[in-house]
């Protein structure tokens, strides 16, 4: 496979000098400026064989360099040896931005291509701008790997369907006014939206173009005077497209956008968001209309989950639950009789979701690291990767189910041998981080990044940390990573509201040695109103037993040893009527009181 990359990248340098640039930045997304993609769009992947979900490639005559961030360093570093690209680690001292590296590698009057249509607003904003200043020109050249992907994947083409009302909850006409509305008080009329999680949510409809997402391409135009959904037409059933005719809904084809958009009147006023609009749907507006730049108005709105959306996600909930006490039940019973191995429990993991009712499949491919693998942040298992499991140290398990009425992300990391005294105080301040956060209680137009500490303030007394974000929205039906709010230490203007629903997860890995995690999703709620303003609070949504054999006790203080075991209650309470009778002892004892 490395030689394979080193002929990619030579190739692509042969197509670079035909058209006469001297770099080529593949930014490793699509259209839609997808976390996830489409076999079709895993640009990044076939041009480094790196396959993490983050990440940037540039490409010059002479040098290959991939930038991604600390949840991918280990596997990227493993996975481009031999190949001859050069990993830059993000946000790490020491190592250099991308316009920086170009400038450091490139003459001046130098040029760079890139394709347009997978780099957003933004990004090509803040690129065009630290190129110009080196003297350096950003170039529209379009996607040159199709010319050296000879076997390229075709564009997904499956049927899409309807996220029936009694698990969307609020139909398509409310959604559409409600978008129109606050186009109205942002000074908007049109709005196009490119984020396919914005455009399941906008029309109730879900798909299987992407794995573990249930989306589908497309695109939307939306205003008080049209809705147009811009999609291929063989992924739409029959029935599904007279019922979408029937709401006033116009269907166009997929490549029809940039057609529509150069027929747009003058001095209609359009919403783009600079982060989720790629530089060509921008380009390609007229410039007799007038663009506004704000956030998207889908992702604000379905950020914020309805009273009867988040009733469902307590129920999608309780069967991830009761999966996952199958699981440890499971475990528990087989480790030491039978071989397992990091892969098994991946499959196991699936296995028992999939007995749930209106289950969909996962919501990403589980993460499952045994001793050092654990501390491989997003570890990738495969059957040729898997560490066989013994009893002995910690297994990490990152996992989540799309179900109908909700998505789900947790993680668990359990003992299986006796721990050291180290083991059990970084496990149990990774606990502490987590239940603080749980515990927050905080005013109106409080930001995650004003939270974040409260999960590392244990952390650091030890002088321990963790490299990445404590929490990312979590989707309905959806994405399991969703914006615009975010709980990490980097700066998010959006602040948080009642509604919205997130992951908490603080963490520690000790590279060579084990990771570990503890992660429930959590909702934002109304708390009280006083003198000083109003309040929130979050409240925790997942159902799993946390191992109480890992913990230190004595670190913990009375709030969070109350915590811990009122968690624990309810989560018997919750799942000891739904799981199987010879569980329920099993679940009794996982959850008895510290």
């Amino acid at each position: 496979m490395k030689e394979l990359i080193k002929e990619r990248i030579s190739a692509l340098r042969s197509e670079m000098q035909l058209i006469g640039i001297d770099a080529y930045i593949i930014y490793g997304t699509d259209p839609h400026l997808s976390e996830y993609l489409p076999d079709h769009w895993q640009t990044r992947s076939f041009i480094s064989d790196f396959t993490g979900s983050a990440g940037m490639v540039i490409v010059t005559s002479k040098k290959a360099a991939l930038w991604t961030d600390s949840r991918y360093f280990l596997q990227a570093e493993e996975q481009l040896i031999d190949t001859g690209i050069d990993l830059i680690k993000m946000r790490t001292p020491g190592y250099p931005e991308p316009a920086e590296w170009l400038n450091k590698n490139l003459e001046s009057g130098a040029s760079v291509g890139t394709d347009e249509s997978c780099i957003s607003v933004a990004q090509y904003s803040t690129m065009y701008n630290a190129l110009s200043k080196c003297q350096i020109q950003l170039k529209e050249t379009g996607d040159l790997l199709n010319a050296i992907w000879p076997e390229r994947p075709s564009l997904p083409n499956f049927e899409i369907y309807e996220h029936e009302l009694r698990f969307a909850c609020t139909n398509r006409e409310t959604k559409a006014a409600n978008i129109c509305n606050e186009l109205a008080n942002s000074g908007a009329d049109l709005q196009i939206i490119t984020a396919l999680d914005d455009l399941a949510w906008t029309f109730n409809l879900r798909g299987t173009d992407v794995e573990c997402n249930p989306v589908f391409m497309a695109y939307a135009a939306i205003s008080k005077t049209e809705i147009v959904l811009f999609i291929e037409d063989e992924k739409l059933p029959s029935r599904l497209k007279s019922i979408l005719e029937a709401e006033g809904i116009e269907i166009k084809a997929y490549n029809d956008l940039n057609a529509y958009l150069k027929q747009l009147p003058a001095d209609i006023r359009i919403l783009i968001d600079p982060e989720r609009t790629n530089q060509a749907i921008r380009k390609n507006i007229p410039a007799h209309c007038i663009v506004i730049e704000g956030l998207s108005v889908p992702c604000k709105l379905k950020a914020i989950k309805s009273e009867a959306e988040i009733n469902n996600i307590r129920q999608a909930m309780r069967k991830d639950g009761v999966a996952m006490v199958e699981f440890l039940y499971w475990f528990e019973n087989n480790l030491g009789k039978v071989p397992v191995n990091e892969f098994t429990v991946a499959e196991k993991l699936m296995e028992f979701r999939t007995r749930q009712a209106d289950y969909k499949g996962i919501s990403f491919f589980p993460i499952v690291g045994y001793k050092e693998h654990g501390a491989i942040v997003h570890f990738h298992v495969s059957e040729d990767n898997a560490l066989p499991i013994a009893k002995d140290g910690f297994l990490l398990f990152d996992s989540g189910g799309q179900y109908l009425d909700g998505t789900t992300d947790i993680t668990r990391t359990i003992a299986l041998s006796e721990l050291t005294a180290q083991q059990k105080t970084d496990f149990t301040v990774v606990l502490k981080g987590m239940i603080s956060l749980t515990l927050a209680k905080f005013p109106l137009n409080t930001r995650g990044y004003h939270l974040d500490i409260l999960a590392r303030k244990d952390m650091w007394q030890y002088g321990l940390n963790y490299g990445h974000g404590t929490g990312h929205g979590v989707g309905y039906f959806l994405n399991v990573h969703e914006g615009p709010m975010s709980i990490r230490q980097e700066f998010n203007d959006r602040v948080m509201e009642a509604g919205m629903v997130l992951s908490n997860e603080p963490a520690l890995y000790r590279l060579g040695e084990y990771g570990l995690r503890t992660e429930n999703m959590i909702v934002c709620l109304k708390d009280e109103s006083t003198k000083f303003g109003d309040f929130l609070k979050f409240d925790t949504l997942t159902l799993c037993p946390i191992d109480t054999k890992a913990i230190d006790k004595n670190l913990l203080n009375k709030d969070e040893i109350e915590w811990l075991n009122t968690y624990h209650q309810k989560v018997f309470e919750e799942l000891a009527p739904i799981v199987n009778k010879e569980l329920q002892g099993f679940l009794k004892e996982l959850t008895k009181p510290v």
